[in-house]
């Protein structure tokens, strides 16, 4: 079983999704750090049907790869950004959250396993939905614990609906 999340080091409250319009391009939080052992790798391998070597042979990857171990692969790390989140944030009104998408994604540096991620979550646009609701764009860099680089860099489109005490 995958380690749970750490706590983390400042949750932020927000009583509104709407007012993260007036923190736009500011960060706002910053997860705990999450583990990304060969164990969770290989089953997001076996999940996906994406067992590529470098993935899941230690010793090839020791010998050939230009990481030297094996690697995370890069929409694992993606996948845990909505975990990451949650760790993160939490909204006071919250009735419903929609991944809606992504606009750009880059994975810019390997995650060895054995190497622990976290997420810098910052709000970059907020929007009005017809009907009620607030489409966020969050800025998501991902960074890797002592890595000089973000592993993963993402334009993460969540639609929010609150309940109707948040009015």
């Amino acid at each position: 079983m995958a380690a749970p999340l750490e706590s983390a080091p400042t949750m932020i409250e927000i009583p509104r999704t709407a007012a993260l319009a007036e923190r736009v391009d500011q960060e706002i939080a910053v997860s705990s750090w999450l583990p990304i052992g060969q164990e969770r790798i290989d089953r997001f391998a076996e999940n996906t049907d994406d067992r590529q070597w470098i993935h899941l042979d230690a010793d090839r990857a020791a010998a050939e790869s230009p990481y030297g171990a094996t690697i995370a692969h890069g929409f694992l790390v993606l996948s845990l950004v909505s975990a990451m989140a949650r760790d993160a944030m939490r909204f006071s009104n919250l009735r419903l959250a929609i991944n809606y998408g992504l606009n750009r994604v880059r994975f810019v540096s390997p995650v060895p396993a054995g190497a622990r991620v976290r997420g810098r979550f910052t709000p970059i646009a907020v929007a009005p939905l017809d009907g009620g609701g607030v489409q966020v764009t969050w800025r998501v860099a991902v960074e890797r614990e002592g890595g000089e680089k973000p592993a993963c860099v993402a334009e993460w489109l969540v639609r929010y609906h609150e309940t109707e005490s948040a009015g």
